[in-house]
């Protein structure tokens, strides 16, 4: 079997490929689709780094030798799942590796956006050191606060340990179904998406990317929010209305928010939202550890053996 890497893993995964003598081509370049489709051709499976295209209909139907994707992510919203399914394609991610690490990220937004330590990080750039501080770049207090979690899964439960450790925290979530084995760790209460979005004065973002999450953080669910709330998201961008937020944001409906995801991403360095002094952005960097990064592509290799070998793959997500 023929594998094409859109780019290099990590050398912890390109050398499970060798030693496991797998066929592999690296793509010489950013491809766009119809250059990827191009290379898949006569591939029998993608080990897709870092590529936003989507694989759908059109790909799968151009690329008949290829059915298998392996991604090196956990996040799988580029990928048609009834398009895959309808094709007969296995689609790998990397889940549970990243966990912790993503956990992380939010909540060093949640404290961040706080405090609103990114603009007193420009403050002292702008050499604008004063013997007070105004009471408007005031910070809020996260001790036995409520922390809403859309989508407690792997990467909502860890940020939801973390709440509970450092702030003693009340953990309510709202997921499509409720997660009793999970309410159980934290000692977290389901509640419904209204209650969520009304109740938390911290709300993490935790769900994938679908129809029915893309824009739900709009206008009218922000206006819904608590004017002291913070709003964190590490999941995808397009969850949030980005325009909404930008307003919400500037009129102080909410208290501040922290990204480590936009849309569009990457964000142009002229976006509005820079110029706020309530919002905390990195550039999405969940995973972006040694640690996790080589997990990552130690099992979006051990995927790739196990399906050139025996046709299976480790981490399906359907």
């Amino acid at each position: 079997m023929k594998v094409l890497l859109t780019k290099p893993l990590l050398p912890v995964g390109m050398e499970i490929l060798k030693q496991n003598n797998i066929n592999f081509t690296i793509a010489p370049s950013e491809l766009n689709k119809t250059e990827l489709i191009d290379f898949c051709k006569d591939h029998d499976a993608l080990i897709n780094v870092g590529h936003v295209i989507d694989f759908d209909k059109d790909f799968f139907s151009a690329c008949p030798l290829t059915k298998m994707i392996a991604l090196f992510s956990v996040g799988f919203d580029q990928v048609n799942v009834n398009d895959a399914k309808e094709f007969g394609i296995k689609i790998s991610n990397t889940p549970d590796v990243l966990s912790k690490a993503t956990s992380d990220i939010a909540f060093l937004l949640m404290l961040s956006a706080s405090r609103k330590a990114f603009s007193q990080y420009d403050r002292i750039k702008q050499n604008d050191w004063e013997n007070l501080i105004p009471e408007r770049d005031f910070g809020i207090e996260l001790y036995n606060k409520k922390l809403g979690i859309f989508g407690l899964g792997r990467i909502g439960i860890e940020m939801a340990k973390k709440c509970k450790a450092a702030f003693n925290m009340e953990i309510i979530y709202h997921n499509r179904q409720p997660k009793p084995e999970l309410e159980k760790e934290v000692d977290a209460k389901y509640v419904s998406f209204e209650e969520l979005i009304q109740d938390s004065d911290v709300l993490s973002i935790h769900s994938s990317l679908n129809d029915s999450t893309k824009g739900l953080f709009n206008k009218d669910v922000l206006n819904k929010m608590k004017s002291n709330a913070i709003l964190v998201n590490t999941a995808r961008g397009p969850i949030i209305n980005q325009e909404d937020l930008y307003h919400s944001l500037k009129e102080n409906k909410i208290f501040a928010a922290g990204l480590d995801v936009t849309d569009p991403e990457p964000m142009q360095a002229d976006d509005k939202l820079l110029s706020l002094s309530n919002v905390c952005i990195l550039p999405h960097i969940g995973s972006a550890t040694f640690e996790t990064r080589n997990k990552m592509a130690e099992l979006c290799a051990k995927n790739i053996v196990e399906y050139v070998q025996k046709g299976e793959i480790i981490t399906p997500i359907f």
